[in-house]
């Protein structure tokens, strides 16, 4: 087993560094950097996150607490999907992010997270064996945004659907929709044929939990959508969650990953006091600041880190 990680590791840094070549190749790139893909001093942490609001409100409250301490940090938000922006902490683009434990470890392990790897410390146990060289994983939060798959009230009274197993015998008649890598991954559309035998009729590769997959639901562009647990969506649109029977969908703590020559005392100590405030109940309220209330997720970041005396 531990060959077997090794071996998808490897293949995932050279994954990584070619998705560096391409981000760098392209115009706007959020990570415009120097020779080498260092983008800042070294005294500076540059802090990046995933294309939806959660990682980014995540990677704001990141950002404001190390300028609390002095810490000068420069901001590279919004990157895209994990392949991107795991590439850009490869390189140096970027020193510090927000992740997902469950997403992580097996986005970086063959066959994704093996059988008996589903609770937290277990996840975070094991994908603390497999990050790249250079990267380390600080304390994971008891927050967990898990994946999820949902459906409109009027499909699941259609169809009969309350778990995902439901979706077995009429799949075929359905679309999906996700992020584009939820189709490369084991707690994707590869698990879902293997352990539910579950295929969709067609797959919409739109954003990882944002607004395009969202939109997309409930409009009935697409019957199922790949809807993060946190999302305040499921409320107000009264989604209905499937239910995971097989527990396919690992827990989903989360945890900032940073590269470790960026590591402090102060650093350490900070993002550390931001993973112990972190619930998943407030991490939900907050959220909601951002999608249904339009705030900025500075202006939330603030607000949360003042709540809990994290300025």
């Amino acid at each position: 087993m531990i060959k077997k990680r090794s071996t998808k590791l490897m293949s995932s840094v050279a994954l990584f560094g070619a998705a560096a070549l391409a981000l760098s190749a392209c115009g706007g790139d959020p990570l415009e950097s120097d020779a080498g893909g260092e983008s800042v001093d070294a005294e500076t942490i540059a802090i990046g996150s995933a294309n939806f609001p959660e990682s980014e409100l995540l990677a704001e409250m990141y950002a404001q607490v190390l300028e609390a301490e002095g810490i000068e940090v420069e901001r590279s938000f919004n990157i895209g999907a994990r392949d991107l922006y795991l590439a850009a902490l490869e390189d140096g683009s970027i020193d510090l992010l927000p992740e997902y434990n469950g997403a992580l470890y097996s986005s970086l392990v063959e066959g994704g997270a093996p059988e008996g790897v589903t609770g937290p410390e277990e996840v975070y146990d094991a994908m603390v064996e497999v990050l790249p060289e250079g990267i380390i994983a600080l304390e994971q939060s008891e927050a967990e945004d898990k994946d999820t798959l949902a459906v409109l009230p009027e499909t699941a009274e259609e169809f009969g659907l309350e778990t995902m197993d439901d979706l077995t015998d009429i799949a075929g008649e359905l679309t999906l929709a996700a992020g584009p890598e939820f189709s490369e991954r084991f707690q994707g559309l590869i698990g879902l044929e293997e352990v539910y035998g579950i295929v969709f009729s067609e797959f919409r590769p739109l954003d990882a939990g944002g607004p395009l997959t969202r939109e997309a639901l409930l409009s009935g562009e697409v019957d199922v959508a790949n809807i993060f647990s946190t999302d305040s969506t499921i409320e107000t649109e009264s989604l209905v969650v499937l239910e995971d029977t097989q527990n396919l969908f690992l827990s989903e703590n989360i945890v900032p990953i940073v590269r470790e020559a960026k590591v402090t005392d102060a650093v350490t100590e900070s993002l550390n006091a931001v993973s112990a405030a972190l619930t998943t109940e407030n991490l939900t309220e907050y959220l909601a600041r951002v999608q249904v209330d339009k705030e900025s997720s500075a202006t939330v970041a603030t607000a949360f880190l003042e709540e809990y005396d994290l300025l």
